[in-house]
């Protein structure tokens, strides 16, 4: 009858509360600010680039450079980027950890992850950022 209450150990070992840090904890608390603020950031672009003013049809080169001569547009473009960027990020590291089984594996994975988030942040800020507005249209 003792045999039945013993539990097996847990899938992850449990590490010393010493070395234990709140990472996790501010990883999730950002996933929710940074949800928050997405959806206000993307529902507020939708509305703008697909409903007003005739939607769609209006986006060309001079719609486009026209909002990017405003540093408003270029910080709520690049907030965008960039929350939309850790965002998923901190979820694809979420799920790496969750289903990677060996360590090496998940160590490559997040190297991959970490290498593909700075180039794409790199590549968007320095689009945002050095977009000139006076350029003629092709």
């Amino acid at each position: 009858m003792a045999d039945a209450l013993i539990l097996d150990k847990p899938r992850s070992p449990r590490r010393p509360s010493a070395r234990r840090s709140n990472f996790e904890l501010y990883s999730w608390l950002f996933m929710r600010i940074s949800g928050l603020a997405l959806i206000i950031l993307v529902l507020g672009h939708l509305f703008i680039m697909n409903i007003l003013d005739g939607g769609v049809h209006r986006i060309n080169w001079g719609f486009v450079a026209g909002r990017w001569a405003s540093p408003f547009w270029q910080f709520w473009d690049l907030a965008m980027l960039w929350l939309a960027e850790i965002h998923g990020g901190n979820g694809l590291r979420t799920i790496i950890d969750d289903y990677a089984r060996k360590d090496s594996t998940r160590f490559w994975l997040k190297i991959v992850l970490y290498v593909s988030m700075v180039l794409i942040l790199a590549v968007g800020t320095m689009v945002i950022f050095t977009f000139d507005p006076e350029m003629p249209a092709s």
